[in-house]
């Protein structure tokens, strides 16, 4: 088997590496001049040394006749024939390859910290920095270099919807300006934004790191104008609508996947959804990379090689194929990478020769580099190079090693997600440092249909204008294949210990690089001294062993010694309320936190399949940002005064998935099992708010707790005058901790143990010095989700409580 060409991957890493350097300069305060001065000079040194060694060499050389018996005599080698390295001149020129090598290194890192740094001047020099530092609104003309991708809409959140668009800044307050990068947050409603159309909004302007692809972050209060695309770019934005609108037609997951299958288009992909295909690794199905640029170029290729066209024809015609096609899905950086690879290719079929992967991957990443050194910091262009390097590096080697010990059919398709799943996993945990147990064989199932997906969604997309019911049968089509992977993805992500813990950061990532190149020697090595393998099969274990012993080993301790008897559980969701209740068989939720993630994540960990009572309190977006994990489990949702569209974002989908929702005041009351709940507040008439929040004062057979939403001192104030509240065992307190609290409510309610929903770090001094003195001053031991992580409260009777929590566990004492 012939062996890959690596020649250009050390270009293309030094490329990389003086890029990532280059365009973070100025956030490490180095000047931006050093990076390409350092390349440059190593370039320099390269040319001097080759030089001398020519002349060198030259010098070297005998004279035509003279004679060289000067020299001595010359040892005879005994044996057949003489190795390569007794070549005349063999080890000139092996030091000349070096030599060029380095050379042709120092040039592509040159090149590519040149770029960044002559683009970090311009942007340091542009207009938007005197803007952004004199924090006005300005008049800002933008032309979209993405498409616009609307923000995830929190279920609190109101009016039209938000977009993020990467955008490049033309004009400030009409005046034409040198062009620089923007990110811009901006509330376009139905307008019409599309990748290459220009807008004029008011905005303020806020400079971003200079690592970050974007120098200043945009928000725009205002839309004034839009203006369309240019005709051979508005096509693209028409057929992406009527995808979209035609696969909202199909409904059901399918649907909202079968435009990010076609053509990268993930906007109906609801978060379930979402979490779904990140948890089971098959999000990379949606991303738009090479997969369909070889699709589309290999359609063009054969359309023209069927009409006859000869072989510079048929590359032409596969060019213009991908050209459409990257206006179609834009130009994110993965189909950059992708699209430049295939030129690259299909020039060197162009002229002939034929176009080795790996040095094809090589000349793309220079390429790219060189045009936006930026790339070197972009998770979706690592992880593109990661996974085709992966491919063309490790499938064929690992198709060997398995075809040991299944067919080789199937060993080659074990080998394709396996080898992408290694090479881009170091990269991944930079992102979130743990991996996925069921990621391979997700992908194993979902193989055979995504590129039947991918090839009927995109014939589809086509097809809409000019015959759309063929298009839209198409469509229907593709939602078969489509919908499976839903259903992997959804029954992967279901299934326990998803993903084993491991270090974070750049500790995380090389140790995983370095496991996984020690494993693969080891499995691809056929050859090597017994001893040497032993050892390194040990020294692998062991790099196995210590990082998931020192991430996972106090996560199972936990989870082996969590008591099951609890009866109210405080839930770590960061700075939010998610608080649950159990009694006799009963479950009830008490606020939703801030992100469904958070709360599903909790209920799964205590095994809450059903909620039989919800209460939301207010709609501040910390109490009901992750009501979607109530959606299909809970069966009666009480809240406070509706808001208008800020609370029918949230009880709208619940009522869609079968539950009641019923507003309460001040009187309700009801069971859960066989506990007594009440309502103590609001009163009727009081607006939506924190001072509306639902009050529940909850009796059992072992304690009596109170939980007081985000109630503040007046309106806690309000409450003590309004009803005898009395002495209570446990309080929920009001508001994370704040300080707008009543002592007087505390010393009425006298509990033995305040539980505290905080996040670490949530910069608003949550929970205060003042409501740790009141605690204090009347008796309450605060027990904190920050600190004390997921805590469980079992009721021993005569006001005292067993606490356990994932980082601490003790005894809360009761009443003398």
């Amino acid at each position: 088997m012939r062996a890959h060409d690596l020649r250009l991957l050390v270009p293309a890493v030094a490329a990389w590496a003086a890029a990532w350097c280059a365009v973070g300069a100025p956030d490490a305060d180095v000047p931006t001049w050093l990076a390409p001065a350092v390349a440059w000079s190593l370039g320099a040194g390269a040319i001097a040394m080759l030089a001398g060694h020519r002349l060198g060499g030259a010098r070297r050389m005998p004279r035509p006749g003279v004679s060289a018996s000067w020299r001595g005599p010359r040892w005879a080698r005994v044996g057949a024939g003489r190795s390569h390295s007794d070549r005349p001149g063999a080890g000139r020129a092996r030091t000349t390859a070096i030599l060029a090598a380095l050379l042709v290194s120092a040039a592509c890192a040159g090149v590519a910290a040149t770029q960044a740094s002559l683009q970090l001047e311009a942007r340091a020099t542009s207009p938007l920095v005197e803007v952004a530092g004199e924090r006005r609104t300005a008049e800002l003309t933008i032309e979209l270099t993405g498409a616009p991708q609307p923000a995830r809409a929190a279920p609190w959140s109101v009016g039209t919807t938000t977009y993020r668009v990467e955008a490049r800044a033309i004009a400030l307050d009409g005046i034409g300006i040198p062009t620089v990068p923007v990110v811009v947050s901006v509330q376009a409603g139905d307008a019409d934004l599309a990748f290459g159309s220009r807008a004029v909004v008011r905005a303020r302007l806020a400079p971003l790191p200079a690592a970050e692809s974007a120098a200043f972050r945009v928000t725009a209060s205002e839309l004034v104008d839009v203006e369309p695309p240019d005709p051979w770019l508005a096509w693209a934005a028409g057929l992406r609508e009527r995808l979209s609108a035609a696969a909202g037609e199909l409904g059901g997951d399918g649907g909202a996947l079968v435009p990010g299958l076609a053509i990268g288009d993930t906007a109906a992909v609801d978060e379930e959804l979402d979490a779904a295909m990140k948890a089971s690794s098959l999000s990379h199905l949606t991303a738009v990379s090479g997969a369909n640029c070889a699709i589309v170029t290999a359609a063009g290729f054969a359309v023209a090689a069927l009409l006859g066209v000869p072989r510079v024809g048929r590359v032409v015609a596969a060019l213009l194929a991908l050209a459409a096609f990257v206006v179609l899905v834009t130009p994110e950086s993965s189909v950059v990478r992708a699209a430049v690879m295939a030129v690259v290719v299909l020039v060197a079929v162009a002229s002939g020769r034929a176009g080795g992967g790996v040095p094809a991957l090589a000349v793309a990443v220079v390429v790219l580099l060189a045009i936006d050194p930026w790339y070197a910091r972009d998770f979706g262009f690592a992880l593109s190079v990661a996974a085709t390097g992966g491919l063309l590096l490790l499938s064929r080697p690992l198709t060997r090693v398995l075809a040991r010990v299944m067919p080789r059919p199937l060993a080659a398709v074990v080998a394709v997600p396996l080898a992408a799943q290694l090479a881009c996993q170091p990269v991944l945990l930079l992102l979130d440092p743990a991996i996925p147990v069921y990621g391979v064989p997700a992908n194993l199932l979902a193989a055979p249909a995504a590129p039947v997906a991918t090839v009927a969604g995109l014939v589809g997309c086509l097809l809409l204008p000019l015959l759309p019911s063929v298009g839209f049968a198409f469509l229907q089509l593709a939602w078969l294949p489509a919908n499976w992977i839903a259903v992997v993805a959804r029954g992967a992500a279901g299934l326990p210990l998803q993903r084993l813990p491991w270090l974070p950061d750049a500790v995380g990532a090389v140790t995983f690089a370095g496991v996984t190149a020690l494993g693969l020697w080891l499995v691809l090595a056929r050859r090597g001294p017994p001893v040497v393998r032993n050892a390194a099969a040990v020294l692998l274990l062991i790099a196995v062993a210590v990082p998931l012993g020192l991430v996972a080993g106090p996560s199972l301790v936990g989870r082996a010694t969590r008591p099951t008897d609890w009866e109210l559980a405080a839930c770590d969701v960061g700075q939010g309320d998610a608080v649950l209740v159990r009694e006799d068989g009963a479950t009830m939720v008490i606020d939703a936190g801030p992100d469904p993630a958070a709360l599903a994540r909790c209920l799964d960990e205590l095994a809450v399949d059903r909620v039989d009572l919800a209460v939301l309190t207010h709609w501040d977006a910390d109490h009901v940002g992750g009501s979607a994990a109530l959606a299909g489990r809970v069966d009666l949702v009480l809240h406070g005064p509706e808001d208008g569209r800020r609370s029918a974002r949230v009880l709208e989908p619940l009522a869609a998935s079968g539950a009641r929702t019923l507003e309460v005041q001040a009187g309700a009351t009801g069971s859960l099992g066989f506990a007594r709940w009440s309502v103590r507040w609001p009163k009727p008439g009081l607006a939506p708010g924190n001072d509306a929040s639902v009050v529940i004062d909850l009796v059992t057979s072992e304690y009596r707790g109170v939980f007081l939403g985000d109630l503040g001192e007046s309106a806690q104030a309000r409450m003590l005058r309004a009803a005898d509240i009395g002495p209570v065992d446990l309080v929920k307190v009001a508001h994370h901790g704040s300080a707008d609290q009543s002592e007087s409510l505390y010393r009425e309610l006298d509990a033995t143990v305040g539980v505290i929903g905080v996040g670490a770090d949530n910069g608003y001094g949550h929970p205060t010095d003042r409501l740790l003195d009141i605690l204090r001053a009347t008796g309450t031991t605060p027990v904190r989700t920050d600190r004390s992580g997921l805590i469980l409260l079992d009721a021993l009777g005569d006001g005292a409580f067993g606490v356990w929590s994932e980082r601490d566990a003790s005894g809360v004492g009761g009443r003398p």
